[in-house]
């Protein structure tokens, strides 16, 4: 089996969209991404985001928010940033 890519999904606070999105890809492709997520100042986790994934049925509500600085490793990230950073 292929080494699984990881991806780092990166936005502000780490409270919501980038949490979603390390939820969603690791629940779609196990097989081919390890995804992970972070923030530049990580906040607390938006509870409207548990809200809406709890809806269909992913449960993020025991994740917590972290630092990039934190997360990253050794290895290849591809990063998708909030376009909300100016």
């Amino acid at each position: 089996m292929k080494q699984k890519q990881k991806v780092l999904f990166i936005c502000v606070h780490n409270s919501a969209r980038s949490q979603m999105a390390e939820a969603f890809l690791n629940l779609t492709c196990p097989d081919y991404f390890e995804a992970h997520s972070a923030g530049l100042e990580p906040g607390a986790l938006n509870p409207l985001a548990i809200e809406a994934m709890k809806e269909i049925g992913i449960d993020i509500s025991g994740k917590k928010t972290q630092g990039v600085f934190d997360v990253f490793k050794s290895g290849e990230f591809f990063s998708v940033r909030d376009h909300g950073l100016r």
